[in-house]
């Protein structure tokens, strides 16, 4: 008789986080991400009470991974999200506009990612008003030019995005 394999609870909450990042938190249903794990759902309540503690432990997650800055500043760069990290980030966006826990953990992120943006720069240039400018700059261009339509001319998006570093950290 083989043995019974369990689905690791990282697993639920790692396709909760992909569900999440490609429908938002109402396409989260144990169903679905059931179906997508090729398991069925009685597994899923081995690991967590029902839905809402899932999306709890999704956000967690999130915040763990998000809030480290240091890290993601080793692996995705200074003014990059990880490609991992992003449709994640900007659904928990989307998501806190509607929910005020969830904004309160987004605030707590962003908190930490300015703090660490803010020391940055704080080596760079000693002008305080220079050091908050240059962090809110960097970390608008972050989150908004994933959401910017507009042409740049001869130059691609990528070189844009570059120069906008450059003249950041110059």
């Amino acid at each position: 008789m083989a043995a019974i394999t369990r689905t690791p609870r990282s697993m639920w909450i790692e396709e909760g986080l992909r569900t999440l990042a490609a429908g938002g938190p109402d396409a989260v249903r144990v169903e679905v991400l059931a179906q997508a794990l090729g398991v069925t759902k009685g597994g899923f309540y081995g690991h967590f009470a029902d839905r809402n503690a899932l999306l709890e432990e999704m956000l967690d997650s999130w915040e763990r991974k998000g809030g480290n800055v240091r890290a993601k500043v080793r692996l995705a760069g200074a003014l990059t999200f990880s490609s991992e990290l992003l449709p994640i980030d900007l659904a928990i966006r989307d998501w806190a506009r509607r929910d005020q826990a969830v904004a309160e953990r987004l605030r707590r992120v962003d908190n930490r990612r300015m703090d660490y943006l803010r020391l940055l720069f704080g080596a760079i240039c000693g002008d305080q008003d220079e050091v908050e400018a240059r962090s809110t700059l960097a970390f608008s261009l972050v989150i908004g030019h994933h959401f910017l339509a507009a042409d740049h001319g001869a130059r691609s998006h990528a070189d844009v995005l570059e120069l906008a570093a450059r003249w950041l950290l110059a």
